[in-house]
């Protein structure tokens, strides 16, 4: 079968070894895939997205394509299951409409009457939250209410008022609560600061973003492995506790990141907190100085930060960023050309860096010959 990709007006050809790849992860429902390619169904003349939950087609049934336009053109319409033209994991209204109710009055205790209120039902309110967010209604809604109080706390009030706003009647019951969630109990927070996380859809798959109100502490796609183990030693690292929220730089990622991705951006400006020894900062203030549609081997970022030695130690710190996309590490490749490790799976580290050579229009290169391999992000 003659399938095929469009890119700036030009047509690519998957190759035989690419079907088979998008194949499997079509049968696995691999997360990392999505918005890398789309499945057009001969036998139904339906197109879906790799993560599509309904019966997979044989592979003679296949037809597979870069760009959910380029299906609609070879006639395909989009499943109703998986919706194809809408972003990867998106929150279901029902979510977003719950997450604005939260935050017009994140100290409301809510009843089986306010769910009535907005035609929704306790129960799918609670599975659709913990589908979205790893935890039910209720305790999204908690969390939001303890973090206030803990603000309030820390700014001077007393613990029995922001207990009592918080919406609990008991101490007791409202410090077992905080404790369980902030780490510590209320009345020994003093300087300690809260940390807001918040899920943002992109066209590669839902991120994570966790800030406070000064800037940015992590972005990651929210299927990458270890991702819990990082949120812990953030929150280890900075003594924060880690509640569902938004903040102004939270804000303007999600702003920039829609540009980033409608390539009408290329540099971030963010503000961010870059925790990291100080070899892992010059690593990584070496890879925001690589241009848009350009790469570099880890050979090259070795000797451009003064120890061409330390190429294996580039890899690591390359694994070890925590901002994915603001510090391109996607754009550090083998010195044969090949892609080497990404954290967020490599299907989204070449895509990543196809869309930025469309975007801005640079060199592929930067490569040499001398260049070591680093770890997986």
């Amino acid at each position: 079968m003659a399938l095929m990709a469009d890119f700036d007006g030009t047509k690519e050809r998957i190759s035989a070894q690419k079907q088979r790849e998008y194949y499997k992860a079509l049968v696995e429902r691999r997360s990392d895939y999505e918005g890398v390619f789309y499945v057009g169904v001969t036998s139904t003349g339906i197109f879906c997205r790799p993560t599509c939950p309904a019966r997979k087609p044989k592979f003679e049934h296949c037809e597979f394509f870069r760009t959910a336009q380029e299906a609609l053109l070879a006639s395909y319409r989009p499943c109703k299951r998986c919706k194809p033209l809408s972003h990867p994991g998106k929150a279901a209204d029902i979510v977003e409409r719950l997450v604005e109710a939260i935050e017009r009055n994140p100290e409301k205790r809510w009843i089986d009457a306010d769910f009535e209120a907005l035609s929704v039902h306790a129960s799918t309110a609670r599975r659709q939250f913990r589908k979205r967010f790893g935890m039910t209604f209720v305790q999204y809604a908690r969390a939001r209410r303890l973090g206030i109080a803990m603000k309030e706390i820390r700014g001077g009030e007393s613990v029995i008022k922001a207990q009592l706003e918080a919406g609990y009647e008991s101490g007791s019951g409202f410090r077992d609560a905080f404790s369980r969630i902030m780490g510590t109990p209320p009345s020994r927070i003093e300087t300690g600061k809260v940390l807001f996380a918040h899920w943002l859809d992109t066209p590669l798959g839902p991120m994570l973003a966790i800030a406070d109100d000064e800037g940015l502490y992590l972005l990651e796609f929210v299927d990458r492995r270890g991702l819990e183990r990082e949120i812990e030693r953030l929150r280890q690292r900075t003594k924060c506790a880690v509640i569902p929220g938004r903040t102004s730089p939270i804000d303007t990622i999600e702003r920039e990141l829609a540009s980033y991705f409608a390539g009408s951006l290329d540099s971030f400006t963010t503000p961010v907190h870059v925790l990291g020894t100080p070899f892992q900062r010059r690593v990584w203030d070496e890879l925001r100085k690589i241009p848009l549609g350009e790469t570099r081997s880890y050979s090259e970022i070795a000797a451009a930060i003064g120890n061409p030695a330390a190429v294996r130690a580039v890899g690591r710190a390359n694994g070890s960023n925590q901002l994915a996309i603001i510090i391109p590490c996607h754009r550090v490749v083998q010195q044969d050309g090949t892609l080497g490790g990404y954290g967020g799976g490599l299907a989204r580290k070449q895509w990543l860096l196809e869309h930025e050579t469309r975007a801005g229009g640079g060199r592929a290169g930067g490569r040499d010959r001398d260049g070591g391999r680093g770890e997986r992000r």
